[in-house]
C-alpha cells in the first residue's frame, strides 16, 4: 500500500530548507549492506566529513569509510613508559640518592640497608614498576579515548532530529556534514538520492 510522500524526506523531492544553520544531510538506509555501499560510494566521491550511525557494529564499515588507525595505542605506550620511568626514578631516588636543593634544603631518600640488601635492587623494583606502568596505561586509555572521541558529547544534531529516532533500533544513517569542502546542498542531496535511501533529512546545527 503506497502512502503520500513527505516533502522533506522523499527521494524525488528537494530537501526543505530550515530556518537554522544547516549541519548537513542525512540519508537513512534499512540494511547493513546498503549503508556499507553508501559509505564506499561517499568516500569514492571525495567526501571527507561524513559519518555513519548504526544500531549495532557493522563489520568493515570503518574500512569502507576510510577511517585511519587511531593514535591511541601510541598514546597508551607513552603513558605506560612514563609510568615505568617514574617508578624506577622514585624507587632509585628514595633508596639511594641524596639531593641538596639550592644548597639549603636537603632531600634525602630512605637509605636503609637491611641484611645486606642493595639500595638499588631490580627484583624489588618490579612490583612498583609494574603497577605504575599498568596504572598510567589505563588512565591514558580512558582519558585518551574520551578526548579523541570528543566525549562527553552533551548535544549532537543527529540525536536532536526526531526523524532519526530509529537510528538506535533498525535504521542505518549516513551523514555528510556541511563543513565538508565538497558539500553543496543540492549536489549532495542529488548524490544521496542516487544511493537509493529510504529518506533524506536535513539536519540543523
Amino acid at each position: 500500500m503506497s502512502t503520500a510522500p513527505k516533502p522533506e524526506t522523499t527521494m524525488n523531492a528537494k530537501v526543505t530548507p530550515t530556518s537554522k544553520a544547516a549541519w548537513g544531510l542525512a540519508a537513512v538506509f534499512t540494511t547493513p549492506a546498503t549503508i556499507m555501499h553508501a559509505a564506499k560510494a561517499t568516500r569514492a566521491r571525495g567526501y571527507k566529513w561524513f559519518d555513519c550511525h548504526t544500531p549495532f557494529p557493522v563489520h568493515g564499515l570503518d574500512w569502507a569509510m576510510g577511517v585511519n588507525y587511531t593514535i591511541l595505542p601510541i598514546m597508551v605506550f607513552c603513558g605506560g613508559f612514563t609510568g615505568l620511568c617514574l617508578a624506577i626514578f622514585l624507587q632509585t631516588f628514595t633508596n639511594s640518592f641524596e639531593l641538596d636543593l639550592w644548597a639549603i634544603v636537603p632531600v634525602v631518600g630512605y637509605q636503609f640497608e637491611v641484611s645486606g640488601k642493595p639500595l638499588i635492587s631490580t627484583p624489588a623494583f618490579v612490583p612498583v614498576a609494574f603497577e605504575l606502568t599498568v596504572l598510567f596505561s589505563a588512565l591514558t586509555t580512558v582519558f585518551g579515548m574520551l578526548a579523541l572521541n570528543k566525549l562527553p558529547c552533551l548535544y549532537h544534531p543527529v540525536l536532536k532530529s526526531t526523524k532519526l529516532k530509529r537510528i538506535t533500533d533498525d535504521r542505518f544513517v549516513l551523514v555528510i556534514e556541511a563543513c565538508d569542502p565538497e558539500y553543496a546542498k543540492e549536489d549532495t542531496a542529488e548524490f544521496l538520492r542516487s544511493l537509493d535511501p529510504e529518506s533524506i533529512v536535513e539536519l540543523e546545527a
